[in-house]
Parts: C-alpha cells; structure tokens; sequence
C-alpha cells in the first residue's frame, strides 16, 4: 500500500490550502482514512477521520469549522481543506490507512504546510 500526500507549502495566516493523498495497492473504498499531523518539536496528532462511505466524520475539537476532511473513491484520494489557516497549523500532516487486524497502518511520506507571515 502507497499513499502519497502533496498540497502542503507556504501560506499566509488566515490563507488556505487543500491536501491530497493518492493511495494505492488497497481497496481504498474499503478503509477509514485519517489524517495526522506532527508539528515542530511536538508529538503526532489526530487531525480527522473518515469512514469508508465519507457518512461519518471525526474532526480533533480545536479544528472543527476551519478544517474539512473528504474522499473521492473513484479516484482513490483523501483530501483535507484547510481554511483560516493559523501559525499553530504549522506541521507536517500525515495521510494513514489502517493496516488491518494485528498490522501497523500505512502512513505517507507527509506534506510540510507552514503558516506564517
């Protein structure tokens, strides 16, 4: 299994970006897809989740209303849109796939999105 993120860069505090993950070598309408992020010298956070179908949505509570997770299976891609994009955004953001019962999941390379002005 391949997920491969792009999207990330440079963006101006209340700017925008849209994150894609291309996955492939799985069914992914099978899996629920989340999306993590490490920021500078901090651990490894939840930012959303989404169900195989895209009907159930987790978002980590500090994110609600500015960030959008969604999936497009015809196409095997995760997105993440991000809005009002603040300096505490800055990480780098993870695509993950579960690994299935008693496996690791398979995380991305990672997309490096930094805020600032």
């Amino acid at each position: 299994v391949q997920l491969v993120e792009s999207g990330g860069g440079l963006v101006q505090p209340g700017g925008s970006l849209r994150l894609s993950c291309v996955v492939s070598g799985s069914i992914f309408s099978d899996y629920s897809m989340s999306w993590y992020r490490r920021p500078p010298g901090k651990q490894r956070d939840l930012v959303a989740t989404i169900t195989s179908s895209g009907s159930t949505i987790y978002y980590a509570d500090s994110l609600k209303g500015r960030f959008t997770i969604s999936r497009d299976n015809a196409r095997n891609t995760l997105y993440l849109q991000m809005n009002n994009l603040k300096p505490e955004d800055t990480a780098v953001y993870y695509c993950v796939a579960p690994g299935g019962p008693g496996r690791p999941d398979y995380w991305g390379q990672g997309t490096q999105v930094t805020v600032s002005s």
